[in-house]
């Protein structure tokens, strides 16, 4: 073994000047000692190194392989190197594999290899020849290092990167600032978004203004506090679009504890969510006409019966059976039956609320379910309503169809606090408006059915009333304040019923709202206050100003074409009408008010605000619109001057009116100390009991040719 040379300890000593170093190191061990000499020098290296002859027999083994493989320098010297190979007939033991070794002179590879205990593992092996003094190759030198650790790590990590590159959810890794470093193919396909799109960008580029800032925050502040985050997310693509997605970010430390990194998986969702609708469709509606079905009405009554018990509203089911449906059903098919009952529901939908609900129970049965009504009457409105939008024929396949209907209500909370109960009692009440044998509603509770009747006999005979010429108006004067005369005349309008003699507004007014009759009335007391203005011009009487109050529904864009034509029948100048509008219509302005009302000012009536006050009080009415008059409603002056807020309140709309250039009437003004106040903060004109109130047309021209006044001292 004298020309036997020893494999370098390392990579950096692998070339063929450092290999014979070690041989000549060696050889420098005097005579006998050279064997041992060499051995000494072999275990000194911290490597494995093995030495062999060209027929791979091995003759040297130091410490390092030793401990690599188990087996001590007696049990492997002497035995071919095949009993260390993991797999025998591998490459490196080839004839052809020892030609190239032969040819080069040496060879790096990796190899798998197998320790004593049976254990396989990777190393790296560096193969060199040693040769003679005359060159020639006499054995060969291996240097190995376990590099187990290093293989499998590069293993996990070819297999992240395919499942990087191959997975179906987005992948994106950013940096410790949030900057993308890398997204997968997948998050490519899903947001749109090229690598190059992304690259160095913050990930808020993905955000859905679905969600609000405040959202993102506190996503972030437990992805720093927990080290993630999962959930659902709406995501933006980037074309716009928002899709809803399941996403999970985790936070990535060093060994330090720093953050290095940060990454989030997440995948659409889409499809799930509308597999998730479906069920929930399926199970809550009803599957031929879309509404609501009975698990679902219960669950939105219960819900709306504890707010009603937090908020002490009031609310009301109308249990409804379709009259007529069966022979219809019978006679002409299911088919027929199905369309119609689909068509009953569409009606039904529109002709209530958003907010209140119409469900179907089954067969021809529907719950109308009113939610948050303001008077318990309005139950029987909204019936009413019912019937006569079913009133109208269905037309399917070329018939001409007809149903009736039988209502049954019951109220929240008189006839019951809870969803069964009230249905139930509904369903009674139906059941007992279905054996009159006509279309209509009861009332389970008779009290609220005997009111029914009576608010339902006052709409018709209003109705009726009109036509007849059962109306009349009083006037109540409105006074100046400085000269104590007469200024004005509210119009105020009567209903002289047949049977129960002098009914007063507020006894029929609501109905008329409600009924939508209001029209009608405004229209007649438009006229007659017009008309009756004419009389007293031509009877020469004072020129004073006749106010009329004008509703919602008569905001119309040819208001103000119909009163031109009205000012031109009746001969009355423009500036002799005021009319009065209340601040309710005004908190639903838009430009078509805007320009109604300035048609009306262009046309030299005035505009007089009524209430101002009690409702959503703004100082932009007194900007956008071409008010003349701000009328201080009589609940702020009946407390006058005893009551501070209400001396405060007045007092702030007198001062604001005269800063604006508007002229200021109280309504309801009844004591001299009223009046004085009032007169004291600047009001200019008052209207009420103190004076007059509203009295017959000959009583007011009675006033107006004494020259009655108002006592100032």
């Amino acid at each position: 073994m004298d020309d036997i040379g020893v494999a370098p300890p390392s990579p950096a000593l692998a070339d063929a000047g450092q290999a014979r170093e070690l041989c000549e190191a060696a050889r420098a061990v005097p005579g006998g000692c050279r064997l041992a000499g060499q051995v000494k020098i072999l275990d000194q290296i911290h490597e494995s190194v093995i030495t062999m002859d060209l027929g791979g027999y091995i003759n040297g083994w130091n410490k390092s392989a030793e401990t690599l493989f188990g087996y001590s320098a007696a049990e492997a010297v002497g035995r071919h190197i095949l009993f260390l190979y993991a797999d025998p007939e591998s490459d490196d033991d080839s004839e052809g594999f020892r030609d190239a070794l032969l040819e080069a002179g040496g060879r790096e590879l990796e190899v798998r290899r197998r320790r004593k205990s049976g254990e396989i593992f990777w190393a790296s092996l560096q193969l060199s020849l040693t040769r003679d003094e005359s060159g020639e190759p006499v054995g060969l030198v291996g240097y190995l290092t376990d590099i187990t650790a290093r293989i499998e790590a590069e293993k996990s990590m070819r297999l992240q990167s395919r499942i990087f590159e191959h997975s179906e959810e987005s992948i994106l890794i950013t940096d410790a600032d949030r900057r993308i470093l890398s997204v997968n193919p997948a998050f490519n396909r899903m947001t749109g978004y090229s690598e190059e799109d992304v690259i160095g960008r913050l990930p808020g580029l993905l955000r859905s203004a679905r969600h609000p800032l405040h959202f993102y925050e506190e996503l972030w502040r437990r992805v720093e506090r927990d080290g993630g985050w999962h959930g659902e997310v709406w995501t933006r693509r980037k074309n716009g679009e928002d899709f809803p997605s399941w996403a999970s970010i985790s936070l990535v430390r060093n060994r330090e504890g720093q953050i290095c990194n940060y990454f989030s998986i997440f995948t659409d969702i889409t499809a799930r969510k509308a597999a998730e609708e479906r069920i929930h469709y399926l199970a809550y509606y009803d599957s031929l006409t879309g509404l609501p079905n009975r698990a679902l009405l219960y669950k939105l009554i219960d819900q709306a019966l504890a707010e009603a018990r937090r908020n002490r509203q009031h609310g009301a089911l109308l249990f409804i059976d379709l009259n007529r449906f069966k022979p219809i059903n019978d006679s002409l098919g299911h088919g027929v039956g199905d369309r119609l009952l689909q068509q009953v529901a569409e009606r039904l939908r529109n002709a209530v609320r958003t907010e209140d609900v119409v469900a179907r129970l089954g067969g021809d049965e529907f719950v109308v379910a009113l939610f948050d009504i303001a008077r318990r009457d309005h139950a029987a409105m909204v019936a009413r309503k019912l019937i006569a939008t079913l009133d109208t024929p269905f037309l399917i396949d070329g018939h001409e169809l007809r149903v009736g209907v039988a209502i049954g209500i019951s109220v929240y909370p008189r006839d019951g606090r809870q969803t069964e109960t009230l249905l139930r009692m509904a369903d009674i009440a139906m059941y007992r408006s279905k054996e009159t044998g006509q279309d209509g509603y009861t009332f389970y509770s008779r009290e609220m059915n005997q009111r029914a009747i009576e608010r339902l006999r006052i709409e018709s005979g209003l109705r009726h009333g009109i036509e007849r010429n059962e109306l009349l108006l009083h006037y109540q004067p409105k006074v100046d304040i400085a000269t104590g005369r007469i200024v004005g005349a509210e119009a105020l309008v009567r209903w002289q019923h047949p049977d129960l003699g002098l009914m007063p507004p507020d006894a029929f007014i609501p109905i008329a709202e409600e009924s939508g009759l209001i029209a009608r009335l405004s229209a007649w007391v438009l006229e007659a206050a017009l008309e009756q203005t004419h009389a007293w011009s031509a009877a020469g009487l004072p020129e004073f100003k006749v106010a009329v109050n004008l509703s919602a529904r008569d905001f119309s864009p040819d208001l103000a074409a119909r009163l031109t034509v009205l000012l031109r029948t009746h001969a009355v100048a423009p500036h002799r009408v005021e009319l009065e509008i209340t601040e309710g219509m005004l908190t639903h302005s838009s430009k078509d008010v805007i320009a109604m009302m300035d048609e009306l000012a262009a046309l030299g009536v005035s505009l007089s605000l009524d209430d101002f006050g009690t409702g959503y009080s703004s100082l932009a009415y007194l900007k956008r619109f071409p008010i003349d008059t701000l009328k201080i409603d009589r609940s702020f002056v009946t407390g006058i001057p005893q009551d501070g807020d209400d001396c405060a309140i007045a007092g702030a709309i007198i001062s604001m009116a005269q800063r604006l250039g508007h002229r200021v009437i109280a309504e309801g003004v009844e004591t001299r100390a009223q009046l004085e106040f009032l007169r004291s903060l600047g009001c200019q004109e008052i209207q009420g009991h103190y004076f007059s109130p509203p009295v017959p047309v000959p009583s007011f021209e009675a006033m107006l040719k004494s020259g009655r006044r108002l006592r100032l001292h």
